[in-house]
């Protein structure tokens, strides 16, 4: 797909509708021990929202800003070796600086990610993904997340699925996003994509067992061509963070200094949206 035609067909679908990506819409159910089980958690507030996340340290997790934006506590499960769900108190939280509340995935300006940091390291069988590169128009990449594996049936949430795609090229907007379509429907007809809960969720280069996080999913839209007005199964946007390395760099060595008995009140806070520590 050319980056014309990219465009064209995108800016199509939005007008039909898009959506915060909350499972994957034609992928597996993950079974691998070793695969996304071992990097994908799942991201609940108090207030329903459910996402995905990525893990990058023992005690910090990559998310979607906007998967944070409607309030309330938050927890992260992850998933033993047997695949049954064990819960996480969060301690704080840090959305990107950039983030605007409020806004649509056609008029956010900001980066759509999020830092949380754990009240305690995640269990051992957990390994957290590494920081990769930059992601290239054509590459292969798998994403991973929880949440509904068929459009409008929410009982499919909750469930991690995984999924291969292919980077189609750049969309903009008020800010820039990667755009990942099923190999074979390239965003055309319906096809393999993120839904309702995969945002937050991790986006890997190469297999499944890869820790080379290029990438975090942000939003998704339904394909081109379909009389239907769907919100998945087309266009998978995915905040790449070879552009924000030096902000996970310096959040994560702030959000790694509160100690678990501090007082968090005490704690210095940015102005803004940048800083919510977890009462």
């Amino acid at each position: 797909m050319t980056t014309r035609r990219l465009t064209f067909a995108l800016a199509t679908a939005l007008l039909a509708g898009s959506t915060p990506a909350l499972a994957v819409i034609g992928g597996i159910a993950s079974q691998d021990v070793r695969g996304a089980r071992a990097s994908t958690l799942r991201i609940e507030t108090s207030r329903g929202e459910l996402c995905s996340g990525a893990a990058i340290a023992p005690e910090l997790v990559l998310t979607a800003a906007h998967c944070l934006m409607g309030g309330g506590s938050v927890s992260v499960v992850s998933l033993d070796p047997n695949f049954r769900p064990r819960r996480h108190a969060v301690l704080a939280v840090m959305p990107h600086p950039s983030f605007v509340p409020g806004t649509t995935p056609r008029t956010q300006p900001g980066a759509d990610l999020a830092m949380l940091r754990l009240s305690a390291p995640l269990p051992s069988d957990i390994q957290p993904v590494t920081l990769g590169g930059g992601l290239w128009q054509g590459e292969v990449v798998t994403m991973a997340g929880f949440g509904l594996s068929v459009e409008t049936n929410k009982k499919t949430a909750r469930r991690l699925r995984e999924t291969r795609l292919v980077n189609a090229g750049n969309y903009t907007t008020q800010n820039t996003v990667k755009v990942a379509v099923d190999p074979e429907a390239r965003g055309e007809t319906p096809g393999a994509g993120a839904c309702r809960g995969d945002s937050g969720g991790p986006v890997l280069r190469g297999e499944i067992r890869s820790r080379d996080l290029v990438g975090i999913v942000s939003w998704s839209s339904g394909p081109l061509n379909t009389r239907e007005r769907r919100i998945c199964g087309g266009f998978t946007a995915i905040t790449p963070i070879s552009e924000h390395r030096a902000w996970i760099t310096e959040s994560a060595a702030r959000l790694l200094t509160l100690g678990t008995n501090q007082r968090l009140a005490e704690q210095p806070a940015p102005s803004g949206y940048s800083w919510w520590p977890m009462r």
